[in-house]
């Protein structure tokens, strides 16, 4: 079983990160749900509200302590989208030392819609091939923009946006244990 982290912040794409986070639960993974905010609850971009597993700042500190847990020792990071909600992931000085200690471990990192731009901000798409919300395209800085539903490329997977968000959680389970990405792509009624 892998444990995966994925980070939320009000305005997130509701489907993008709640699907990501059903599809990997049922195919065994241990998901965490963090807030990047400091509140245990998050307002999506369209009124709905859920709570957190965890609080970043109470697991990584931007120092280098580790004041309470520890987000290192995931085995995939997830960032959904939602403009306002990528905005907030854009802005958070840990996550983004977080992404790119992952990205230097060669762990694997999704993200989907306006949120593959967090990636490229932080030159983690360099020669990669990626996709996003269309209108995000020049915001993927040093990658090949693949226009696809789904991108996987190394240790990075991207997705489109909400429409194709079971698409991507599939994918990113794939990525952990192809043998459960079919099962429950199966027993959703995916393929």
């Amino acid at each position: 079983m892998a444990k995966v982290y994925v980070f939320f912040a009000d305005g997130v794409e509701e489907i993008e990160g709640l699907t990501a986070v059903d599809i990997l639960r049922r195919g065994g993974q241990d998901v965490v749900t963090v807030s990047v905010t400091g509140e245990w609850m998050i307002e999506g971009s369209h009124g709905i509200r859920f709570t957190v597993d965890r609080l970043f700042e109470n697991e990584y500190a931007v120092d280098g302590s580790l004041p309470g847990g520890n987000l290192t020792d995931g085995d995939m990071v997830v960032l959904p989208g939602g403009g306002k909600g990528t905005q907030a992931l854009l802005a958070h000085e840990g996550l983004a030392k977080l992404l790119l200690s992952y990205a230097a471990e060669g762990k694997w990192i999704g993200a989907i819609c306006a949120a593959p731009s967090v990636l490229g901000k932080y030159g983690l798409l360099q020669g990669k091939r990626a996709t996003c919300f269309p209108g995000f395209e020049e915001k993927l800085l040093g990658a090949t923009v693949t226009g696809e539903a789904v991108t996987v490329d190394g240790n990075i997977i991207t997705g489109k946006g909400m429409g194709v968000s079971g698409e991507f959680a599939v994918e990113l389970l794939r990525a952990l244990n192809p043998a459960e990405a079919d099962r429950v792509a199966k027993t959703i009624q995916m393929r």
